[in-house]
């Protein structure tokens, strides 16, 4: 099958060819899969980590979740051999001469920690430059475990993991993507490799959800915050980065950790719309340009509407934005709403948007009903 034929069910198997020269990309095997839209909840960024593997002998566990693409160099060699962007684990062999192949059930596995937990939409196993050497299928396995877990407690007898993707030929230097059904809130994944072999990347695409108790115990806090559970639906131009990263944890760190349009040759404007949390009421607005310095928005504006068929109504006039600034705003009166919408005039971009408040009454109740409806 081809990814031109079914884009969210393309299946890439076999290797791909041997390193030619040239742009190790060029042959690489990928598509667009709609879950995508959804945030990567195994981002660093939320804290997510690789908290253990059985074997990473050629290539740590960690390289799974460096959010940028995998390099590939060449004449990168050290003393075990290739030095390869990804986990890599070492060749599986049999039980003896008479039976030199590993069995069936050999698998490698790692154990990853999301950095928010939600519920799973799709994921995708990226092999990109392991072109000979990657596994000939995966499988991944998820569970809801509270606290903080060490790996001896999640590989216990009395966890229940829930297949996610079952045992699934892959491809070669290629974005492996699977569809995920499971309407479930998960907390930890196992990405197993069968029997051996190297994955470049993971990435959980997802909703996140939240516990009530804890956002309940904050009071106030940032009501659109990805880590809280808030989500960019859309945007008007993701020409230069993902919408996301204006609700990631923390400041931005330079250009590209924030949101920049194209340059505008009209006389429209850019922006971008959430749903938050849950209802809120929102009291304070933050929007930063950090690391925007010629390229920031003009001005600004901020919307909040009160249900999926409510009325967008300006909370936050349009302001004059200043580069490489955090702006702060106390709104005269507590805006109600489910959604939010920032308008930037007429393009650029902002790093961060905060939305300072807390959940309503109803709001509350229906984050609680939803949390043990998924099962938290």
């Amino acid at each position: 099958m081809t990814a031109q034929q079914d884009p969210s069910r393309a299946r890439f198997t076999g290797d791909a060819n041997p390193y030619g020269g040239g742009d190790p990309y060029a042959d690489y095997r990928t598509t667009d899969f709609p879950f995508t839209r959804y945030a990567n909840l195994a981002d660093r960024r939320l804290g997510a980590g690789v908290i253990a593997a059985n074997d990473e002998f050629f290539a740590e566990r960690e390289n799974l979740l460096v959010p940028e693409r995998a390099e590939f160099d060449p004449e990168h060699f050290g003393h075990k051999g290739k030095v390869m962007d990804g986990w890599e684990t070492r060749r599986r062999r049999g039980v003896g001469a008479e039976h030199p192949w590993p069995t069936a059930d050999d698998h490698d596995w790692a154990l990853v920690r999301l950095g928010a937990p939600g519920v799973i939409r799709g994921i995708v196993v990226d092999t990109a430059h392991f072109r000979g050497n990657y596994p000939q299928a995966v499988s991944v396995e998820a569970a809801s475990v509270p606290g903080s877990p060490s790996p001896e407690e999640l590989l216990g007898d009395d966890v229940k993991w829930t297949t996610l993707v079952p045992r699934t030929a892959v491809g070669g230097h290629a974005a492996n993507g699977f569809d995920v059904t499971a309407e479930q809130r998960f907390t930890h994944l196992r990405l197993n490799q069968h029997p051996d072999g190297g994955i470049a990347r993971l990435r959980v695409y997802g909703e996140v959800v939240p516990d009530p108790r804890w956002l309940q115990a904050l009071g106030t806090f940032d009501v659109v915050a990805l880590e809280n559970g808030g989500l960019a639906e859309d945007a008007s131009n993701l020409f230069y980065s993902p919408a996301t990263n204006t609700i990631q944890p923390g400041r931005s760190r330079k250009m590209d950790d924030g949101w920049e349009t194209r340059r505008r040759r009209d006389q429209g404007n850019d922006w971008i719309s959430y749903r938050l949390v849950g209802r809120s009421e929102i009291r304070a607005i933050e929007i930063d340009t950090a690391y925007l310095k010629g390229n920031s928005a003009g001005w600004a504006s901020v919307s909040v509407r009160d249900g999926e068929s409510g009325e967008w109504t300006e909370v936050l006039p349009r302001t004059r934005m200043q580069p490489d600034t955090n702006h702060r705003f106390v709104l005269p009166r507590p805006a109600v709403g489910t959604h939010a919408r920032v308008d930037i005039y007429p393009d650029g971009g902002i790093s961060r948007l905060r939305l300072f408040g807390s959940l309503t009454e109803d709001g509350a109740q229906r984050l609680e009903a939803r949390h043990q409806e998924l099962g938290g």
